[in-house]
């Protein structure tokens, strides 16, 4: 009896050899769920996907160290994935990479690659590095917005010299939309940033400029 109750507890791998991958799983894990909030938390606008990250990661490892290379168990956990349902749903796309980020290296540990995780985790970063340099350092690529509100009977009068101020002012200056509604004319404009705009004195010559005219401004 106590033989048959021992034999429950067997298992194919040593404790030693489960509590590496699962050990590493776990550190990547915790180095994905950084990467996530240094690169991407202070956004705010995710579905908190980062917050199964410590879990997930040694959770999927432990599945495939399980699973190893049986088919029946492989279709078995298929059957049994196919059940779950995810209320929250993943609001931007840059989560997806940080889901299969966490997933591929979670592979990895479980079959042994850790330099090719090591690898995927320099890679994302120096990448993830790359694309906060450029949007936060390096102008050139980044679009800002501004939206004006006129009333209508002053647009026609305002018009031309609005448009030479704007186009003095703002580098890459474009007309995306203009609509007029409750006797107000909306105009939408996209620019190329540039450092060093002076909004305040902007707002304020922009204003002498319209003169008796109503305008109303709003700028990202």
């Amino acid at each position: 009896m106590l033989e048959e109750f021992a034999k429950l507890f067997e298992s194919k791998m040593g404790v030693s050899e489960a509590l590496i991958p699962i050990g590493f799983s776990l550190l990547a894990s915790i180095v994905a769920y950084l990467m996530y909030q240094l690169f991407y938390g202070s956004k705010h606008i995710g579905a908190g996907v980062h917050r199964t990250f410590l879990i997930g990661g040694p959770s999927i490892t432990t599945l495939f160290l399980g699973i190893q290379s049986s088919i029946p168990l492989s279709l078995g956990l298929l059957g049994a994935l196919s059940f779950v349902r995810f209320r929250t749903p993943v609001k931007d796309p840059a989560e997806i990479g940080f889901l299969l980020l966490l997933i591929a290296s979670s592979i990895g540990a479980a079959t042994g690659n850790y330099l090719i995780t090591g690898l995927l985790f320099a890679v994302a970063f120096i990448a993830l590095g790359a694309q906060w340099l450029i949007g936060n350092r390096v102008t050139l690529f980044g679009m800002g917005h501004l939206m004006l509100a006129v009333d209508q009977p002053s647009f026609p009068t305002v018009e031309n010299k609005l448009t030479a101020f704007l186009n003095s002012k703002l580098h890459g200056l474009n007309l995306e939309t203009m609509s007029t509604m409750d006797n107000r004319v909306s105009l939408h404009y996209q620019y190329r940033r540039q450092p060093g705009i002076n909004w305040t004195a902007f707002t304020s010559e922009l204003n002498q400029l319209a003169g008796a005219a109503k305008v109303e401004i709003y700028i990202s």
